[in-house]
């Protein structure tokens, strides 16, 4: 198997709990990982065998913008699945979301949420 990671993606969505969160948006950074289930991959030297970074951008730009969720974790596991849906050689799709504008009084880099899915 291999892993695949695309790192601090930044996209802008409308993702909160407060109403506000969900009219005015804000940015939100994404790194996603993708397990393979074999060494396809490596072997094969093939696009289809292995991940195309630009076409999971897209997957993940689309559901980030697109759609609205309460809650990140839902937004991340939203995530994984259309991936894993798309592609049934991964084995496994994490994203995990940084969201730095929060409604926390107090000093804060960001909120942090990181979902795991597994392919069926």
């Amino acid at each position: 198997m291999a892993k695949v990671r695309i790192l601090n993606m930044m996209f802008y969505g409308f993702h909160g709990v407060y109403e506000y969160e969900r009219e005015q948006g804000q940015k939100f950074y994404i790194d996603v990982e993708i397990e393979t289930k074999d060494d396809k991959l490596v072997e094969t030297d093939e696009l289809k065998d292995g991940v195309d970074t630009a076409a999971v951008y897209d997957i993940v730009r689309d559901i980030t913008e697109n759609k609205r969720y309460t809650m990140l974790g839902t937004l991340s596991a939203a995530i994984g699945d259309k991936l894993l849906a798309k592609y049934p050689h991964f084995k496994t799709a994490m994203a995990r979301i940084r969201k730095p504008s929060v409604p926390i009084s107090g000093p804060m880099d960001y909120v942090e949420v990181e979902v795991v899915r597994h392919q069926k």
